[in-house]
């Protein structure tokens, strides 16, 4: 799975454009979420194939900023302080989350500085919480 960063302008129509072009090239958004930070549209989505939304994106004139590996998380919705707790952890091997949000699944997608020591926390977790 991929998430991109995607540069969108902050008028009405630009995210439909970009679901438009996705669309006409298969490619379907497993999760994400798009905001307005300082005047800017920016949006992160996930897809499990990122090239192709990528090619199918700069193929409409849309920037796409960034392609990363994300680190997808089932967290235990019944208990409380689960965001915490698995934030904690991050943070305690000194990995930073730059994009948190959910999938279409209801699981964590996490976007880190340090792909490979956030993987091993992870990891880790998934193995406590069995």
């Amino acid at each position: 799975m991929k998430d991109l960063a995607i540069v969108l302008e902050n008028r009405p129509g630009a995210l439909a454009e970009m679901g438009d072009a996705l669309g006409h090239a298969g490619v379907s958004v497993e999760g994400g979420g798009a905001f307005v930070v300082d005047g800017q549209g920016v949006a992160h989505f996930l897809f499990e194939d990122g090239a192709a939304a990528r090619r199918a994106l700069e193929a409409a004139g849309i920037r796409v900023q960034e392609e990363r590996e994300v680190l997808v998380q089932r967290l235990n919705q019944s208990e409380p302080g689960q965001l915490g707790k698995i934030s904690r952890r991050m943070a305690e091997a000194g990995v930073n989350i730059e994009v948190v949000y959910s999938d279409h699944s209801h699981q964590l997608v996490l976007v880190v500085d340090d792909i490979a020591k956030g993987r091993e926390v992870s990891e880790a977790w998934m193995l406590e919480q069995m």
